[in-house]
C-alpha cells in the first residue's frame, strides 16, 4: 500500500474534500490519498508569483511533516510546481513531485505535440520557464488560454467543460496530439473531453497522482529515489529544524484508512 499526501499549497481547505473525492477512484485500490491545505490565513490561489512566496515556508513545513509521518510520496498541488526542488532537498526518503513535471513526463510519452490549457495569459511565462527547465520545449507546441481564473473553474462545471472542450478541439485541429490541463482546479473534466477529441487529455491532479505512485514504487521495489549526491542534498538536521519548522497541514483523510 502507498500513502500519498496531496498538498494544496493555499490558505483555504475549500478544494480539499472535492479533490480527494476526485483523486481516490483514479489511483490503485491499494493507494491511500490524503489531501491537505496550509494552516494559515493565506491566498486561495497562486495565480501571482508573490502568492507563491507567501506560502513557501508553510509548504516546506508541510513537506517535513509528511516525511515525519511516513508518507511514501507527496504532491505539491499547483501547476507552477512551487518549491519542488526545495521539497526534494527537505525530503530524505519520500518521493516528491508536482503537476507540471508529472503531466509533462506523461504527455511527452503519449504524444509529440502537446498543448497546455491554462486559465489566464498571466500564467504562461512561469509555466514556459518550467517547460524549458524540464526539457520539454520541443514537445510543447503551445499554450491555450481559457480566459478563466482559478476560482472560476468549479463555479459552473458545465460551462467550464464546454470551454475546455472547445479549446482542446481547436488545439487538436491545429496539430496537437496530446492535451494537458494546466491547472489543478480544472479537475473532473478530462474523461469526457478525451472521449470527444480522441487524444489523451492529461488531468492536472490525476497525472501527478499516478506519477507519485510510480515514484513510490521505484523506491520500494528498486531502491531508486531522489539522489542526494548533488542538487538534492539535504541540509544538516540542526539547520533544517532551525529554518524550516515542521508544519502540520489541515488534512482531509482517505476514509479507507
Amino acid at each position: 500500500m502507498s500513502r500519498i499526501l496531496w498538498i494544496n499549497p493555499v490558505g483555504t481547505s475549500a478544494y480539499d474534500a472535492p479533490m480527494g473525492d476526485a483523486l481516490r477512484p483514479e489511483g490503485r485500490e491499494t493507494t491511500r490519498v490524503d489531501v491537505a491545505s496550509l494552516p494559515m490565513d493565506g491566498p486561495a490561489h497562486l495565480e501571482f508569483n508573490a502568492f507563491e512566496m507567501a506560502v513557501a515556508p508553510a509548504t516546506a513545513g508541510a513537506i517535513r511533516w509528511a516525511q515525519q509521518e511516513g508518507y511514501d510520496a507527496a504532491v505539491i498541488g499547483c501547476f507552477y510546481d512551487p518549491g519542488l526542488r526545495a521539497a526534494r532537498e527537505i525530503s530524505k526518503s519520500m518521493a516528491v513531485t508536482a503537476p507540471a513535471e508529472a503531466c509533462l513526463h506523461i504527455a511527452s510519452t503519449l504524444g509529440e505535440n502537446v498543448s497546455i490549457l491554462v486559465g489566464r495569459r498571466k500564467w504562461i511565462p512561469e509555466m514556459q520557464e518550467n517547460v524549458e527547465k524540464y526539457g520539454f520545449t520541443r514537445r510543447v507546441r503551445d499554450f491555450r488560454v481559457l480566459e478563466m481564473s482559478v476560482n472560476e473553474f468549479q463555479q459552473d462545471p458545465a460551462f467550464t467543460e464546454q470551454r475546455i472542450l472547445e479549446t482542446a478541439q481547436a488545439a487538436v485541429d491545429e496539430g496537437a496530439d496530446c492535451v494537458v490541463l494546466g491547472c489543478t482546479v480544472e479537475f473532473g473534466f478530462y474523461r469526457h473531453v478525451q472521449e470527444q477529441i480522441g487524444v489523451p487529455v492529461i488531468d492536472a491532479i490525476v497525472g501527478p497522482l499516478r506519477y507519485a505512485e510510480f515514484l513510490a514504487d521505484l523506491r520500494a521495489d528498486q531502491g531508486w529515489s531522489h539522489s542526494k549526491a548533488v542538487g538534492y542534498d539535504t541540509p544538516a538536521d540542526d539547520e533544517l529544524s532551525r529554518w524550516v519548522p515542521i508544519v502540520e497541514p489541515i488534512i482531509s483523510r482517505d476514509p479507507r484508512g
